[in-house]
């Protein structure tokens, strides 16, 4: 008898990394007080009340138990236009909107849009692991484009033009970046958007941590008020982080209304609508929770500022980039990888960290600190586990 084959597209994957470092963590021994839990961004506080409210709300009620709209619930997509519209400072409708079960699925929708099994999207290097995975599971070539600390992992648009290749249909940018935590200036964007239209290929703008930005921002960029944004821009956005409900999966993507019409085609068979009590509160939500979204972007700030203390002349270790949710850090372990410093660093000083080389090969001298889900206390702890901690 024969065994069937499964797709290997899939089994030449890796297992999925979080679970994988987070099983380390189980073999500390608690020698220098509680796990601290840097690898996954998730947000280190609790919902707002009245979030939770109007979530049970919302679950309890026979309006959501049916199947929805495969372009999300019409509330919440008129009030996320509404709020885009006034963050960029141009005019959307509820047709630009499309909402998806989680910034991830917004990614796989808009991949499947733009490119086929063969074609190749372009990501930074290093790049957000889902992004290169969901494209290697749907046959589509991945190009990089290289970033480094002398630029502040900030892409450039020469490397952009010496990545592009004739079978390129679109560049998948992340910012403020997973996993450097790099924001890239809205000059750069626009510069990077600009090639991309001379070249006829897509910019999937990934901006799922864009309301961590330093207070006093203002717009990420001004791209969506460009004229004909549309015919080369896909915006993607989580809520999970604003408003702290990752379990209840809900993203969103903003884009012309022709490029709706696809997603919907895709959304259809991938789930058909996204967690309809979800998008019921969050429509709730996102006017009326502004000012404490606001503060929560404060504490944000209030954690990265302990982290760059903490960073000060640490024994060898060095911040090389900062911003909204993460940190990339260089470790002072000369011919040691990035796997073998973050696990013995789980291991043995309880501090839960994402190895460089899941990010790309090339970056094994760095670990990434999701530094948002511990608070100001907590991240102060690390200084003294790691200011003698050796290999």
């Amino acid at each position: 008898m024969t065994a069937a084959l499964l797709n290997s597209l899939v089994t030449r994957l890796s297992p999925p990394p979080i679970p994988a470092v987070q099983a380390w963590g189980k073999s500390y021994g608690g020698g220098h007080g509680p796990l601290i839990d840097l690898s996954q961004a998730v947000p280190g506080y609790p919902p707002h009340a009245d979030m939770l409210q109007w979530l049970g709300e919302a679950a309890s009620s026979l309006a959501y138990t049916n199947y929805g709209p495969i372009e999300g619930e019409t509330p919440l997509r008129e009030a996320y236009a509404a709020h885009v519209s006034d963050l960029y400072g141009a005019k959307f409708g509820e047709g630009n909107i499309h909402v998806t079960s989680g910034c991830n699925q917004a990614f796989i929708c808009a991949a499947m849009a733009v490119a086929a099994a063969g074609d190749t999207v372009l990501m930074t290097d290093p790049f957000y692991f889902n992004h290169e995975t969901t494209l290697a599971m749907l046959g589509i070539k991945t190009g990089f484009v290289a970033c480094d600390s002398a630029n502040g992992f900030v892409p450039t648009v020469e490397a952009v033009e010496r990545a592009l290749t004739p079978d390129v249909r679109a560049l998948a940018l992340v910012t403020p970046n997973n996993p450097t935590g790099a924001i890239y200036p809205p000059e750069q964007l626009k510069a990077i958007f600009d090639v991309c239209r001379k070249h006829g290929i897509w910019l999937i703008l990934d901006e799922t941590y864009r309301d961590f930005l330093p207070e006093g921002y203002g717009a990420p960029h001004g791209l969506l008020a460009e004229k004909g944004w549309q015919d080369n821009l896909i915006q993607l956005y989580s809520f999970s982080k604003s408003f702290c409900i990752p379990g209840h999966r809900l993203g969103a993507l903003t884009a012309g209304e022709k490029v709706v019409e696809e997603i919907a085609k895709i959304m259809d068979n991938l789930q058909i609508c996204a967690p309809r009590a979800a998008q019921g509160a969050v429509a709730r939500a996102l006017p009326a929770l502004a000012e404490w979204r606001a503060g929560n972007r404060h504490e944000i700030e209030v954690r990265a500022d302990a982290l760059r203390e903490v960073m000060t002349d640490l024994g060898g270790w060095k911040l090389e980039a900062i911003g909204a949710y993460f940190a990339f850090v260089r470790h002072p372990f000369e011919g040691r990888s990035s796997a073998e410093v973050a696990e013995q660093l789980a291991k043995r000083a309880g501090i839960l960290a994402i190895p460089g080389e899941y990010f790309g090969a090339r970056h094994t001298r760095f670990l990434r600190f999701a530094f948002a889900n511990a608070d100001a206390v907590t991240i102060r702890q690390l200084r003294g586990r790691m200011v003698d901690f050796s290999l």
